[in-house]
């Protein structure tokens, strides 16, 4: 049975050219790839490593993000879902902190794959995925998501929001003040993982933030 690719081989294989195949990385990393059946080197100078047909499918796995859970579906158990504040169960696992700084390293090297090595903004999936990856980014940062669906404090929610490419964090309950002071928490932590963020007057809620990846 054929070895499984190291965390550094799957690195090259992340960071080879997405239209040639080509290989960077040492040579003994290119010389293991071949080995293994998923990269091949050119018979002629300078005998360059490119992905094999293998090697182009097990990049494209690694690229691409878990499969989401149907709306109103929970996820099964073993994969992760970042919380948006309208679950309905409590995240009392003592395992969850590391789940999201694990989940949270993995988007940011999607972030460096897909844009050329910058992980300061969003990734095309983020923009495809926009509620789940705007509730990442709030949750790695610490931030308190609203529990039992929103009715049980003054956690923040994230949705979709009206206008496109952004989404609409609000607070179901809470005094002003700490609204304001949650609100402020979030606008900072998703400006720091490279949203574009304004707050707004909610004559229900008192305010909410709209959040869209910013692209330079």
């Amino acid at each position: 049975m054929s070895r499984q690719p190291t965390t550094a081989q799957r690195r090259v294989i992340l960071a080879a050219d997405a239209s040639t195949g080509l290989l960077g990385g040492s040579q003994a990393l290119q010389d293991a790839l071949c080995g293994q059946g998923l990269a091949v080197r050119h018979p002629r100078p300078p005998h360059r490593c490119y992905l094999t047909p293998a090697g182009r499918a097990l990049r494209a796995e690694l690229l691409a993000p878990p499969p989401e859970p149907p709306a109103g579906v929970p996820p099964e158990v073993g994969t992760f879902a970042a919380r948006t504040g309208h679950e309905t169960a409590p995240a009392d696992d003592p395992r969850r902190a590391r789940e999201v700084a694990v989940a949270w390293e993995g988007l940011l090297e999607l972030r460096r794959v897909t844009n050329r090595g910058i992980t300061d903004r969003p990734c095309p999936w983020e923009r495809a995925h926009l509620v789940p990856g705007a509730a990442l980014a709030l949750e790695a940062a610490g931030c308190r998501p609203a529990v039992d669906g929103g009715k049980g404090g003054d956690g923040y929610r994230v949705g979709p929001a009206p206008q496109p490419e952004a989404v609409r964090v609000d607070w179901s309950g809470g005094a002003a003040d700490a609204v304001a002071a949650e609100a402020a928490v979030c606008a900072a932590a998703l400006e720091r993982a490279g949203w574009q963020v304004t707050e707004h007057p909610d004559v229900v809620r008192g305010r909410f933030l709209l959040a869209s990846p910013r692209r330079a």
